[in-house]
């Protein structure tokens, strides 16, 4: 075909195309002077108006558990997550226990599930439960696979030092709980890899504990221990290590905060029980402190150890749960659990040598900021959500028929 329209049938006149006047445009049309031209008045001017701004909808994460003034990592968690102005969600806590029990303990669980019944937008609000073991696992748990079957985003966040051997003794429970989350977090390690005995490895994710920075103060010839004076935290072990070392160091002192529960008391030279603290109050102590110690038997991640490090101090503690990867690197001390000459010769050189210990307590400051800040962390946990809805939407969308009045929602 030529350039042609189809249709015609002869070549096409280029003379006289152009000799031809055209037919839209006068020919008689003469240019006015240029002087003329700048001389004319400007046209006023076009006002521009603003393009109205396109307000993006916040998206909604609901958690499951406690939060306040209490004991225990878990709480603290959920406490940062309240405290945290997150880039795309806003934080809601639905509470499903105070510390009671009996009757008061049954109506807070029930107020909690009554509340997660009449939650609405699961297409932007993704629910986390916060799980440990025993009655928290079943308790929670319950309220995690209610809110995957009303068809919300659902995220198991797992705590709790002694998940693994709850694992093995309750797997049934474990594995319907765990399977009903779209995104399961872990603390450390070897809570991923029990967890992955449950769920596709792809829908775990291990994520880090924030903690919240301190505040710069005077170091003082402290060492600090912050749970419950326990067996399981190691008190008898550093009871006993403490005794050693004390008559060489006079300038040093012991603080031991928090409740007691199955450790007697004894009076110690250099050493002070000071009972439970609230949390400001031992992270006041911590900002003293030269040295933390924690020399529990059994652990996951302990917040007292993160928090420590963000407040400058040098770490001492055992090689249990997550505690190795977050000392990795020479970030701290790692004694083996009941060792009373390791413990004892860790806290004797950390009193003895200030620039050893200064080092330590610089390399957990620098650890502190890169992995375990709000900035470090809290991108990964949202990014989490985020994957939760995401999953969320594909679980329900393969739910819908085309064509049918309803989508029918998992169970």
């Amino acid at each position: 075909m030529s350039l042609a329209e189809a249709g015609d049938t002869g070549p096409i006149d280029v003379a006289r195309v152009e000799s031809e006047p055209n037919e839209t445009e006068p020919s008689n049309i003469v240019p006015p002077p240029v002087s003329a031209l700048l001389s004319a008045p400007a046209p006023a001017s076009v006002p521009i108006l603003p393009v109205p701004s396109v307000k993006t909808e916040r998206l909604l994460a609901v958690h499951i558990g406690r939060s306040g003034e209490v004991a225990g990592g878990m709480s603290q968690v959920v406490n940062g997550y309240l405290a945290h102005s997150f880039a795309d969600f806003d934080v809601r806590l639905v509470s499903s226990r105070d510390g009671s029990g009996g009757v008061r303990a049954a109506v807070v669980a029930g107020s909690a599930f009554w509340k997660l019944l009449r939650l609405a937008e699961p297409e932007r609000t993704v629910v986390i439960a916060h799980l440990s073991q025993g009655g928290s696992f079943a308790r929670e748990g319950a309220l995690l696979a209610l809110a995957h079957a009303r068809g919300f985003a659902t995220v198991a966040q797992l705590h709790g030092s002694s998940f693994a051997d709850f694992a093995k003794k309750r797997p049934g429970l474990v594995g319907r709980i765990l399977r009903a989350a779209d995104v399961v977090l872990t603390l450390s390690a070897e809570s991923r890899a029990v967890a992955a005995e449950f769920v596709p490895g792809e829908r775990i994710v291990l994520v880090p504990n924030a903690v919240a920075d301190g505040v710069v103060r005077t170091i003082e010839p402290l060492v600090v221990f912050g749970g419950a004076v326990s067996k399981r935290k190691g008190v008898d072990v550093l009871l006993a290590a403490w005794q050693r070392v004390a008559p060489e160091h006079p300038l040093w002192r012991l603080i031991i905060a928090g409740p007691i529960t199955d450790q007697p008391v004894a009076p110690l030279t250099r050493a002070e029980f000071v009972g439970p603290l609230s949390h400001r109050a031992l992270m006041v102590l911590l900002e003293r402190s030269a040295i933390a110690v924690l020399p529990s038997r059994d652990e996951a991640m302990p917040m007292f150890i993160l928090e420590a490090m963000a407040r400058g101090n040098c770490v001492v503690a055992t090689r249990v749960g997550g505690i190795p990867e977050v000392l990795a690197n020479g970030v701290g001390v790692i004694v083996e659990p009941g060792d009373v000459d390791s413990l004892e010769s860790a806290l004797r050189q950390a009193m003895t040598d200030a620039p050893w210990r200064a080092k330590k307590a610089d390399l957990a400051r620098s650890a502190f900021e890169a992995t375990y800040s709000a900035a470090a962390a809290f991108p990964l946990v949202e990014r989490s959500w985020r994957t939760a809805l995401d999953r969320r939407s594909q679980r329900v969308s393969t739910k819908y028929t085309p064509g049918s009045r309803t989508r029918t929602l998992p169970g």
